[in-house]
């Protein structure tokens, strides 16, 4: 007798077919994805208990860090990250289908100002003077350039809105760095790990940490709690605190399970000389597949 597969319920920043779709699905390729317009609502959405989980982009390789989803997770939700997923960025110029002969003439390019800025050499050079539009997201790009067959326009995107949209690839892989990847979190109520096989077995903690002072020496030192524990922080980077000019948090991520004895004790030692501590947990990290 089979057990039947309960749905849970996902989040994530939509619409269908945008990157941020294409880590959620490749996640969660038997849950009930659900689009959400804006980081906000993916998490509260997550705090009121309508999903099960929410995934938002968190960092791209050439744009840096997303600062809403870092600023929303420190001052107004209490959340954990029970995954991240790493993306490959691919980014296609497409068109109408109906105008796939007269490509080269292309009026105007629409896409996310994220994808417009990844290709903006070979925007540049190949379509210099063309107008470049900005949309909420490369799959909303991708559905105007549908909807409007009679116009000469093409839309950057990936080959999931050409898909859904019926769009021709007529340029490949015409970002301008090719190790363009986004960081993704799965976001949860709970403390837990995701029962899916990772990627990647190493375990990874981010910590949210507040200094007391401003004093000459205070971040040296927090940075020593973990060096001699020999604890490696593959990224550290501040955030204003949004109560005054030069205060500021700090996100690091930690190479280790927080569980660990070396984390513990480095835990209270950070209590010790007064640092404020907001743990995001222990997480495991998983690929999507090239698109």
């Amino acid at each position: 007798m089979s057990i039947e597969h309960i749905q849970q319920k996902i989040a994530y920043l939509g619409p269908e077919a945008t990157f941020t779709y294409i880590a959620t699905e490749a996640v969660f390729p038997k849950e009930q994805l659900i689009p959400m317009t804006t980081i906000p609502e993916c998490i509260d959405a997550v705090v009121d208990g309508r999903v099960d989980y929410a995934v938002v982009p968190l960092e791209n390789a050439l744009e840096g860090i997303v600062p809403l989803t870092i600023d929303y997770l420190y001052h107004e939700v209490n959340l954990y990250v029970v995954g991240e997923v790493l993306e490959k960025i691919q980014q296609h110029l497409m068109v109408n289908k109906s105008q796939v002969h007269n490509w080269q003439n292309v009026e105007e390019i629409y896409s996310h100002s994220h994808a417009l800025a990844q290709c903006h050499k070979y925007l540049f050079y190949r379509f210099s003077g063309i107008p470049l539009r900005q949309s909420t997201s490369t799959a909303a790009a991708a559905k105007y350039v549908s909807e409007n067959p009679e116009r000469c326009i093409a839309a950057v995107g990936n080959t999931s809105s050409a898909k859904k949209y019926e769009l021709e690839i007529v340029e490949k892989n015409i970002h301008d760095f090719h190790f363009n990847h986004t960081r993704f979190f799965v976001l949860s109520k709970q403390n837990s790990r995701l029962s899916i096989q990772p990627t990647d077995a190493s375990p990874k903690t981010t910590l949210m940490l507040t200094l007391p002072s401003d004093e000459s020496g205070t971040l040296h030192q927090v940075l020593s709690v973990f060096a001699w524990r020999k604890l490696n922080l593959s990224k550290i980077e501040s955030r204003p605190l949004k109560t005054g000019l030069g205060q500021y948090f700090f996100v690091a991520d930690v190479l280790a399970d927080e569980n660990e004895v070396m984390m513990k004790g480095a835990f209270e030692e950070l209590n010790s000389i007064g640092v404020t501590v907001k743990s995001l947990g222990t997480y495991y990290t998983y690929h999507t597949p090239e698109m």
